[in-house]
């Protein structure tokens, strides 16, 4: 019989889009069977590489700071976000976010697939669309 958790981030993960996780809900900690949450703190200036999550819908609620994120096909769409913002990306929506902000950008995020990393692809093709 599964058993209610409670999970306090203490683990850290380095994610295959560049960035390091608090590791939260997941197949691998909780055996959640179809979502996953963690906290993700982009620094100042950090950046994600560019890619998509092939199988999975993502959603952001985002807890301070300032973000850019560029998205689309050839990343041409640009949104920036700010603390109180959700935000929601479909499965398979290529995307890069970044922090250009002096301040570090906290955000929580939830994905439809509990193995947070199984569906991610990198699209290295797409990295110089975006401004350094």
């Amino acid at each position: 019989m599964a058993e209610c958790r409670k999970i306090s981030p203490t683990d850290r993960y380095t994610g295959k889009q560049g960035f390091t996780y608090d590791a939260g809900i997941a197949r691998e900690n909780v055996g959640s069977a179809a979502i996953c949450m963690h906290l993700l703190t982009i620094p100042p200036g950090g950046r994600a590489k560019a890619h998509m999550h092939e199988s999975h819908e993502t959603a952001i609620f985002q807890i301070s700071g300032h973000a850019v994120m560029y998205w689309g096909d050839q990343l041409q769409h640009r949104m920036e976000t700010d603390a109180g913002d959700m935000i929601y990306i479909p499965a398979g929506m290529p995307h890069l976010p970044l922090n250009p902000g002096p301040e570090p950008c906290t955000a929580v995020i939830a994905r439809t697939d509990p193995n947070e990393q199984e569906s991610v692809v990198l699209m290295p093709e797409l990295e110089a669309l975006v401004p350094s």
